[in-house]
């Protein structure tokens, strides 16, 4: 996959993503991603808060850990969007369970409110089309991530992904941020 284009890459992953996730039977991916494995769990600081996200289809869901985090007393905040060109910048997100205090954004997925509050996490989970073992990341394209961390150096990066995700090698661009770690239902990358 090395000599492939990102996206001519994106476009492998995202086929390979959506066959991997139709394959599971439905009892089976609600158990996945439940909640965090205790080895990450342990390195969360007590009152850190936690960035999330709400999973677009075939993504690997986030929505285990939100209620997993907020039952432990962290704040929760999610990626909020003015419009599909406007910077992301991540809002508190205070219903993990019944998600009352979201709105579908320009993107089609479910955010904070426009009156949620803008928060600064101090981890933050971040979803992926591929990684490598290095915890280097490819997303959809749009850099959403690599320049909100760019912005905000210093915060603790998790890339929840399925094991199908992993790439022996990513093509990499001078402002693409590698990740802390990477969960996958079977392993734990990074972290050394």
């Amino acid at each position: 996959m090395t000599n492939l284009t990102k996206s001519e890459l994106r476009r492998t992953l995202r086929a390979a993503r959506r066959a991997h996730v139709a394959a599971q039977p439905d009892a089976i991916r609600a158990l996945l991603f439940h909640r965090p494995p205790a080895l990450l769990a342990a390195r969360i600081a007590p009152g850190a808060t936690i960035g999330l996200y709400h999973a677009a289809t075939h993504e690997t869901p986030a929505r285990g850990y939100a209620r997993f985090f907020h039952e432990a007393g962290h704040a929760i905040a999610l990626p909020r969007f003015a419009s599909r060109d406007a910077p992301m910048v991540l809002a508190r997100h205070t219903d993990p369970y019944g998600e009352t205090d979201c709105e579908l954004g320009p993107f089609g997925i479910l955010q904070p409110d426009a009156a949620a509050e803008v928060m600064v996490p101090d981890v933050l989970f971040v979803p992926l089309l591929g990684f490598t073992d290095r915890c280097e990341r490819l997303g959809q394209g749009g850099g959403h991530y690599d320049r909100w961390l760019a912005e905000h150096p210093g915060r603790m990066t998790i890339g929840l992904a399925w094991d199908v995700q992993l790439c022996a090698e990513l093509p990499a661009e001078a402002h693409d941020m590698p990740l802390d770690a990477v969960v996958t239902p079977t392993r734990i990358y990074g972290f050394n």
